[in-house]
């Protein structure tokens, strides 16, 4: 395993500031990992962690989960168990008849969270709108490229530059968002993770002391829970914000204790030391449906798991060479043998429950005469050698990465394909993708606001080859024109059909092998009420309490 490398003088800088803050943020009694018991404590075993505390940064669920879901907000957001969005850090808002104006009318008496190194003097307001946006969009912003080599990756991958024209302040309360075109799936976009609302106050004072990274490591932001304190690999302590302006949360503290292994999770869950965990194997669900100290919630993923080809390198720049790995996957044993069954083989980058799903598309058929033959034609009789990259952590649409990687290498070595399974700490896989270091990665994506558009453009689009969330760095100009036009495209239908095309010259062209889309599972003790599964696979624990 590798890790990121940090210059000595940011590690001094982390160093002294976790001094700091450790210092000044003590723990209250009974935040242990292990004492799920203790009153008013959460403890969620979760699967990995997060790459930072900026959700600026990120495009991943393990990072959202950790930090955007419990310390930050947006202006809109989704109801809980649902895409239907809802007044959040904006209590109302309007669209002008062309679809190009947006004005938000900001919510008052909105408190944020301190530190400490900082104490805030005043509420949030429309200057937190533009400094958060400004810091994503604006190059001479002097936060822009504070972190050396870190992008603003979904921010990028959505391609929003060409989105939004510009931001205006029109007075404290209120906020002008003026677009380039006109973008169906905008507002839903705005409920995302990276457009958390960040203090422009807590920055400033951070740069005023000399510290600028500090804002992005210790998060200050307006949700239900404030940072206490991060172990890496191990632990993430919150404590309720008694000022959030939903009302204070109904635990005490929260507590992510991380588990990359499962089956560690599932013990830890059975003896009472987590209440909630995330993402449990297959193979251990009629067990924990039988326990009757649990209740296991179920849903249908919004997601799809893959394999992605990337296309800039040989042989992976030939379409024959993608289509004919295609066909050299037996995508019925790897449903039955990692999934148990608890899914459905993919065919299309979008779930078949989401609008404009193309059910007339065949998918590649399990042949591996007709593989040789596509290999041997694009001219490689005797295969070859490739690294394949795998999932180093359980996700909602993989819940055994290796094991699906295992299960391909011996498919492929039937056509004279020979791969090399390997994998890095989650973080590290993901640095590592941004740039193209891959060959063949696993990796997989949960829809973040119930519009198609969201899995198009951010995985499969041009913008997203440079922020780094289209790994098989696929640009083509015909499925590009489709889906930007679907989204400047008004009626649900006519946009539907634009997706429908998209998907046609997606799967000839083969950038990806299409896996699975899995079904969702939260198991959960039954002490806790009050949880809802979320339909973009975060976990929310703001309305949650312990019931003995």
């Amino acid at each position: 395993m590798q890790n990121i490398s940090i210059s000595k003088r940011s590690r001094r800088l982390r160093t002294a500031l976790a001094v700091a803050l450790a210092a000044a943020l003590p723990l209250a009694a009974g935040l242990g990992a292990g004492s799920a018991q203790a009153k008013g404590t959460l403890v969620y075993c979760s699967e990995g962690s997060p790459e930072g505390f900026q959700p600026q940064f990120f495009s991943t669920g393990t990072t959202f989960d950790a930090v955007s879901v419990p310390m930050f907000n947006r202006l809109v957001e989704f109801d809980i168990g649902t895409t239907n969005l809802v007044p959040a850090l904006a209590e109302s808002w309007t669209v002008s008849p062309d679809g190009k104006i947006i004005t938000f009318k900001l919510r008052r008496g909105v408190k944020f969270h301190s530190n400490a190194n900082f104490k805030p003097t005043r509420d949030f307001n429309a200057d937190d709108v533009l400094f958060s946006w400004s810091r994503m969009a604006d190059d001479a912003n002097p936060f822009h490229k504070i972190t050396a080599g870190q992008t603003f990756a979904y921010f990028e991958d959505m391609g929003m530059k060409n989105i939004v024209d510009k931001v205006e302040k029109l007075d404290d309360a209120t906020v002008r968002f003026t677009l380039k075109r006109p973008e169906a799936p905008f507002l839903a976009d705005m409920a995302m993770d990276f457009a958390s609302m960040l203090s422009k106050e807590y920055f400033d004072a951070m740069l005023k002391k000399g510290t600028p990274n500090a804002a992005d490591v210790y998060p200050i932001g307006t949700g239900p829970f404030e940072f206490v304190s991060y172990q890496k690999d191990a632990t993430i302590r919150y404590k309720a914000f008694d000022g959030h302006f939903r009302g204070r949360p109904k635990v005490d503290a929260l507590v992510y204790s991380i588990t990359r292994d499962a089956t560690a999770r599932y013990a830890k869950l059975k003896t009472g030391e987590c209440q909630v965990m995330a993402f449990p194997k297959p193979a251990d669900l009629a067990e924990m449906k039988a326990d009757p100290a649990l209740n296991v919630l179920q849903k249908e993923g919004l997601n799809i798991g893959y394999i992605a080809f990337n296309t800039e390198k040989k042989p992976f720049d030939n379409k024959l060479v993608r289509q004919a790995l295609n066909m050299a996957i037996d995508k019925d044993s790897i449903l039955k043998s990692v999934y148990q069954g608890q899914g459905q083989v993919a065919k299309n980058p979008i779930p078949p429950i989401l609008w404009s799903y193309n059910n007339a598309i065949k998918d590649y058929a399990f042949d591996i005469a007709k593989a040789k033959e596509l290999l041997a034609k694009a001219g490689y009789p005797n295969g070859f050698e490739v690294d394949l990259w795998y999932l180093p952590v359980t996700r909602p649409y993989n819940p055994d990465g290796k094991r699906m990687a295992e299960l391909i290498q011996a498919d492929w070595e039937k056509i004279g394909v020979k791969a090399k399974l390997v994998t890095y700490e989650w973080a590290e896989y993901r640095k590592r993708s941004k740039t193209g270091e891959q060959s063949v990665m696993m990796f997989g994506w949960s829809g973040d606001n119930g519009d198609p558009d969201n899995f198009f453009v951010p995985l499969l689009g041009c913008e997203a080859v440079k922020g780094g969330g289209n790994v098989a760095r696929w640009c083509n100009k015909d499925f590009e024109a489709l889906i930007i036009k679907a989204a400047q495209t008004p009626k649900q239908a006519d946009r539907a059909k634009l997706y429908e095309q998209a998907q046609v010259i997606f799967k000839e062209e083969a950038p990806w092998i299409t896996v699975a889309h899995s079904i969702r599972f939260d198991p959960v003790r039954k002490e806790v009420k009050g949880y809802k599964m979320d339909a973009t696979a975060h976990h929310y624990f703001n309305s949650v309490e312990i019931v003995k």
